[in-house]
């Protein structure tokens, strides 16, 4: 599994890392992949003191700034995004459209991407318990890695993609401005 984002509290890390532990205290064999970097201006931001900490435990690595997002979710069967808050999660969009089964806390934001038992597994928020029996579940069963992956990559590409947001961003902006569109004039 693979977490994509900055390395915030607010982002749930801590939670994960805690879900992570008690698989591997019940004998779950899970890599966590965590990808992102700290952002030393936000109060939220781990310290690199406990980010060195985890890198000390077995099945955790800490990637730091990955530019291949692909090749990332290439190497992950579950993406997992345990924040208390979001916008529109852009690690989501990539992880969907790359074809990957989801686990996210159930809050705005998350649920707009990561829809419950259509591509997803939507969990309380900073609640390490159900965070890891969410992740067991997909963990364990390949037909639902399989089906949440595809249905996934179908939402990415029916209501995220740039054909079908760019028409719509112009017709946003062509009402906010008062500027419907212009019927030809035949001369």
């Amino acid at each position: 599994m693979a977490y994509v984002g900055r390395l915030l509290d607010d982002k749930g890390l801590r939670t994960l890392v805690s879900a992570h532990a008690l698989l591997a205290s019940s004998g779950e064999a899970v890599r966590l992949l965590v990808a992102g970097e700290t952002d030393p201006a936000n109060p939220a931001s781990i310290p690199p003191s406990e980010i060195d900490a985890w890198r000390q435990r077995p099945m955790l690595e800490v990637l730091g700034h990955v530019s291949d997002i692909a090749a990332l979710w290439a190497r992950a069967h579950i993406a997992v995004l345990p924040s208390r808050r979001e916008g529109l999660p852009m690690s989501l969009l990539e992880a969907a459209a790359c074809g990957r089964p989801i686990v996210a806390t159930d809050v705005p934001g998350c649920r707009e991407i990561a829809r419950r038992d259509l591509n997803a597994l939507l969990v309380p928020v900073d609640d390490p318990e159900p965070l890891a029996a969410a992740i067991r579940q997909l963990a364990r069963d390949p037909a639902m890695r399989a089906r949440f992956a595809m249905a996934g990559r179908t939402l990415a590409e029916h209501e995220f993609s740039s054909a079908r947001i760019g028409p719509e961003t112009v017709k946003l902006y062509r009402a906010m401005l008062g500027d419907a569109p212009r019927a030809s004039n035949p001369a």
